[in-house]
């Protein structure tokens, strides 16, 4: 028998290509899963929210993971203590807990948030933040920034910013872009949907950084919308700045059931 546990993951993702399972490649997964083969034996089925890729980083990012019974009732109180002597600084499992077997940490997530975090400090980033802020060379103005998000909110084909996979849909639903300005003068972009396609945030956050500093107009980012095919003139903003913050689930098994059964249809507009 075997019971279904997830994990509360954070990383830095500097040094890994990306979370998936890569032959000859350091990544979060191998990392995670050689630690969970020790500790319990024969695991089956680590499946993340969020496949990160090569440079992306964590603090809220979500798996699950079926292992033996036994071997979970000898180590749940214990689990993430163990877990934190056992794997490289640069990953950390902030909790473990047995959840029902409809539980799917990637079809029954809700919606995605990522921060994107930029610079545009004449000295560039603090070297403290090098790893997880991009420098930005030329001024940026958060009016035309948030004016150039607001277009992007909603359901809408994502083509124009999505790396596409073959008979994947591109269609997906933005509940929030939105840039705000810290007191340390960062930049940041938040933007939370109910999934994203490969490179979509990147590309978004690539096409806002030109609109934000004055050479794209601000209604530029919303107009490749109706485009049908990649828009080869967004640039990918640098993986380094963005980060998995938060993935957010149904509270019940039922719930957690058909949010699964919906995500797993393909959607057209």
């Amino acid at each position: 028998m075997s019971v279904r546990i997830r994990l509360d993951v954070s990383y830095d993702g500097t040094d890994f290509s990306g979370w998936a399972l890569q032959p000859g490649r350091r990544t979060v997964a191998g990392e995670l899963l050689a630690v969970l083969t020790r500790l319990f034996g024969a695991v089956e089925g680590l499946t993340v929210a969020g496949r990160t890729d090569a440079g992306v980083h964590a603090t809220g990012q979500v798996c699950h993971v079926d292992v033996p019974e036994e071997r979970w009732a000898v180590l749940s109180a214990a689990l993430v203590h163990k877990l934190a002597g056992l794997l490289p600084p640069d990953v950390r499992a902030l909790s473990a807990r047995e959840v029902p077997p409809e539980f799917d940490a990637r079809f029954s997530a809700l919606s995605r948030r990522y921060e994107y975090r930029v610079t545009d400090a004449p000295f560039g980033a603090a070297p403290l933040r090098r790893r997880d802020t991009l420098a930005w060379p030329r001024p940026l103005d958060l009016t035309l920034l948030n004016a150039a998000a607001e277009g992007l909110v909603g359901e809408h084909d994502f083509v124009a910013f999505c790396r596409r996979k073959e008979h994947a849909s591109t269609i997906r639903a933005v509940s929030r872009m939105q840039w705000r300005r810290d007191p340390d003068g960062i930049l940041v972009a938040t933007v939370a949907a109910d999934a994203f396609c490969w490179s979509m945030v990147r590309s978004l956050v690539g096409a806002q950084l030109v609109t934000g500093d004055g050479r794209r107009p601000v209604a530029w980012p919303a107009s490749l919308l109706t485009r049908t095919a990649r828009a080869d003139e967004v640039t990918v903003a640098p993986a380094h700045g963005l980060t998995l913050v938060e993935v957010e689930y149904p509270p019940d098994a039922g719930a957690l059931r058909a949010r699964a059964e919906q995500t797993r249809r393909r959607r057209d507009l």
